[in-house]
């Protein structure tokens, strides 16, 4: 049976249309708000200082694994299916490519993940620049990752399979094209409900957190111009009456 052709229940309308358009508005006019009233506070309070250890390979291995997770998504989510094949690209390659790739992300997102938020319990220093808004992203980006690297395992890697392209995508494109389809992700396994669930709150935390840090990447610095630092030159010892200036030192010394 087709997964868009049943009605939505209310529940579904509730879940499905009424939630995601909820966090979709916070996203955007809490960023709005933020900026306005906190543009000291707009970064991501980085403890390099306080603690490199963890940091040093955790912030790779996150931000990395991170931003290929999110690759992932826009082709998997926001490209139909007709388009990669239209390209050459085959169903059973397409979803072989993508749970291989999208497993070595994943994994690397959730070690780094691990890493950050060890070394943010493990020392004292980092543990007390912790503010309440840490507590509630760490845990939700957290149990949000867990989500999606559990359904890809589960579905994907150990089960038969699962064409999340038929239904959870149809959503979300809906979703954006204000032609929502929940009858298609009411039919989705729970975990990638519950995936899509935590990362709709995830959105709608993101402006009162750390991760606004992300629309400030300093891209700029991959295109400004070369800084050039000239060396000065050596200064010329004075000389004095034609002494030469070491012996008028030691001169002066005695």
């Amino acid at each position: 049976m087709n997964p868009i052709a049943a009605a939505p229940s209310g529940a579904d309308l509730l879940l499905w249309v009424a939630f995601p358009y909820v966090c979709l508005a916070v996203f955007v006019v809490g960023h709005v708000w933020r900026y306005r009233q906190d543009q000291f506070g707009w970064t991501s309070r980085t403890t390099q200082l306080l603690e490199h250890r963890w940091l040093r390979w955790g912030s790779p291995l996150f931000h990395l694994g991170a931003f290929a997770v999110i690759a992932g998504h826009v082709v998997g989510l926001a490209v139909p299916a007709s388009w990669t094949e239209a390209a050459g690209i085959g169903e059973h390659a397409y979803h072989t490519t993508a749970v291989a790739l999208g497993s070595v992300a994943g994994v690397a997102m959730v070690t780094g993940l691990g890493m950050l938020c060890a070394g943010r319990l493990l020392a004292r220093r980092v543990r007390l620049t912790t503010d309440r808004s840490d507590k509630v992203l760490f845990p939700l980006l957290s149990a949000t990752v867990l989500l999606g690297l559990g359904a890809t395992a589960v579905h994907n890697v150990f089960g038969g399979g699962y064409d999340y392209r038929t239904t959870v995508s149809a959503w979300f494109r809906g979703v954006f094209a204000l032609h929502s389809h929940p009858e298609a992700i009411a039919g989705a396994p729970l975990l990638f409900q519950l995936h899509a669930l935590s990362a709709c709150l995830l959105f709608a935390a993101c402006p009162f957190t750390r991760l606004v840090h992300v629309w400030s990447a300093p891209i700029g610095y991959l295109v400004r111009p070369y800084l050039v630092y000239r060396r000065r030159a050596a200064t010329p010892a004075p000389v004095v009456r034609g002494v030469p200036a070491s012996e008028s030192r030691s001169r002066r010394a005695s």
